[in-house]
């Protein structure tokens, strides 16, 4: 990362610039992925407080970092401090924008899933997620309905419903041995 400055009038202590330096290296691992940076730090000294403002280009947004101290070193490492999170900010904004499991843009779905759909690859396999529509049947039930239901439909095995009775969401799993499992919330 190339580094310009203004405003110092003599320079750091060694140690000083070296710690500076090493933070410069830090912010430059986390954002010259996209080619070689310039950071343009701009000191102000009124009275006795040096003010320290840092300005980097990143993914087309302009990230700058201000700190005001009585002592130099202070003032501009609490600018790359908040410079450093204002990198760590829009990089995440970018990911989430850009990155997707499935390789899609927002919005878009894919031609192979139903719509509402969610498909997940994990390394074992593709898992489907399912939601369950509960706008399609609002009447409650009872528990003999459900069962009912179930077994004249053997292509599902659950069902999600309102119970009348007890007015609470229930779940109707079919088991492999032909009984089934009622899970109530």
């Amino acid at each position: 990362m190339k580094v310009s400055y203004r405003g110092i009038e003599k320079e750091l202590p060694p140690k000083l610039q070296e710690k500076l330096d090493a933070k410069f290296a830090k912010l430059s691992k986390m954002l010259e992925r996209r080619g070689e940076k310039e950071a343009h730090v701009i000191i102000t000294t009124e009275r006795h407080l040096h003010k320290a403002e840092i300005t980097v280009q990143f993914y087309d947004h302009q990230l700058v970092g201000v700190g005001a101290d009585a002592d130099v070193f202070t003032s501009m490492s609490q600018a790359l401090d908040k410079l450093e999170k204002q990198a760590v900010k829009t990089r995440t904004k970018w990911r989430e924008k850009k990155r997707h499991a499935n390789g899609e843009a927002p919005g878009e779905e894919s031609a192979e899933e139903p719509a509402g759909e969610t498909a997940l690859n994990p390394a074992r396999g593709e898992v489907h997620i399912f939601p369950v529509n509960h706008h399609e049947r609002r009447k409650p039930m009872t528990l003999e309905e459900a069962v009912f239901e179930l077994e004249q439909d053997q292509s599902r095995n659950y069902m999600v419903y309102r119970d009348a009775e007890k007015e609470c969401v229930s779940v109707l799993v079919r088991r492999k041995d032909g009984h089934f499992d009622l899970i109530e919330s």
